[in-house]
């Protein structure tokens, strides 16, 4: 008698979990190049744009007819792409008008030195440009020191030194000075012009929509850190070991205002596009994340006394736990609803609902905040009455913060739901 074992199928089956395999694989592979282009999508295409801009202002090299036009200053255009060319659109529209302007500014008054100069004798040459340049200098870098004016207007004060230097002290004739600064203002026209086209109407990427967006996505964080906050209080006694509370999000939002304020300036230099008009009020967004990095400095101190070893104990929390439960799940839906109502730009019901129910939330904090300060007789009285002060404060900020957006709607304009 024989034995006959059939292994066509395990063949089968081992050349199926091969093939499962490498689909898997694909699969994994695929997944991750989709994801990593979803998040760098921007910055590929912000790449390819500036690569685009460089071949189109190498063109001025490379065509005859334009270079006799502007010469060896053609270089100047493929420097004014290298400088100005940025991520958003309203930064390199402003960087090419203050290029343009400290250009223009530099240059005709260097030209004017130089021309001037010329009547004094060598000498005299030395002392005049040499004076005219320590006080352009000196009064420029005073300027670029004022704080609204460095915010606006840096570059373009720097561009004006640059050029007022190296046009003043070149020692060339007038009239060779006066065409090699014709060449080098059309080329560095060519390169401005170039970078707007490029920036402008290829996948402009929008300062205006980045700090609208950000501002709204704020809200949510904040409310997170909120709701971890309450709800790892009241579970110390549940879970071992000290209650973990994420606070990135919170400490991101204590260090965005220099990210803000470069938003909102780049914003105001942006034309007409999507729902934000001329005169956007930036100004009100701008207020609004002062007020969320304040909130957010208040609910720091709150996650280190929850993390404090000094808190007390479950039973101690009794008292307090279902209002301050209440008073975070209020919080959270509060400041989504806010984020919410500026990302969709629509008036939501800060004046009729949320203000009225942060009032009625703060009356019931501080009739138990009363009660308990009453009752201090130990540290763990303490610490809790110090969550309750700092509840209260989140919300009278809370309250603040719906008001401003409410301003904002009415200002901006935005839709009535």
């Amino acid at each position: 008698m024989s034995t006959i074992i059939d292994i066509s199928n395990e063949n089968e089956a081992s050349h199926n979990h091969e093939k499962q395999n490498k689909l898997f694989f694909i699969s994994n592979v695929r997944c991750s190049i989709n994801k990593y282009c979803e998040e760098h999508e921007k910055k590929i295409i912000h790449s390819i744009k500036v690569g685009t801009a460089l071949v189109l202002v190498s063109l001025i090299y490379l065509l005859d007819p334009i270079f006799k036009h502007v010469g060896e200053s053609a270089m100047w255009a493929v420097m004014t792409v290298v400088l100005i060319y940025d991520f958003f659109a309203g930064a390199t529209l402003s960087k090419g008008v203050l290029r343009v302007i400290g250009t223009t500014l530099g240059g005709g008054l260097g030209c004017l030195v130089a021309i001037l100069a010329e009547d004094f004798g060598h000498i005299g040459y030395i002392a005049v440009v040499g004076t005219s340049v320590f006080v352009s200098g000196a009064v420029a870098t005073y300027c670029r020191m004022i704080p609204s004016i460095k915010r606006k207007c840096d570059y373009g004060i720097m561009i004006f030194v640059l050029t007022f230097d190296l046009v003043a002290v070149c020692g060339l004739r007038a009239d060779t000075i006066l065409e090699l600064a014709r060449q080098r203002l059309t080329a560095i026209g060519m390169g401005v012009a170039v970078c707007l086209i490029t920036n402008l109407l290829i996948f402009p990427m929008w300062a205006s929509d980045e700090l609208h967006n950000l501002t709204s996505s704020r809200f949510k964080k904040l409310a997170c850190c909120i709701e971890e906050c309450m709800e790892a209080y009241f579970s110390v006694g549940e879970k071992k070991g000290q209650p973990s509370i994420n606070i990135s999000g919170c400490k991101s939002v204590l260090n965005s205002k220099s990210n803000d304020d470069s938003l909102a300036n780049f914003a105001r230099w942006e034309p007409w596009h999507g729902k934000f008009g001329f005169s956007y009020p930036w100004e009100k967004y701008l207020q609004i994340g002062e007020l969320l990095r304040e909130l957010a400095s208040i609910i720091l101190p709150l996650q280190a006394c929850i993390a404090s070893l000094s808190q007390p104990s479950t039973t101690l929390q009794q008292p307090i736990k279902e209002t301050c439960k209440n008073v975070g799940l209020s919080l959270g839906l509060t400041m989504r609803e806010l984020g919410e109502s500026i990302l969709k730009m629509r008036r939501g019901q800060e004046k009729v609902l949320i203000i009225p129910e942060l009032q009625s939330i703060k009356l019931q904090l501080t009739i138990l905040s009363t009660s308990e300060l009453q009752a201090i007789e130990n540290f763990e009285d303490l610490a809790r009455a110090n969550v309750l002060f700092l509840l209260m404060e989140i919300v009278d900020k809370v309250k603040v913060l719906a008001k401003k957006v409410e301003e904002l709607g009415e200002i901006a304009g935005f839709e009535s739901k």
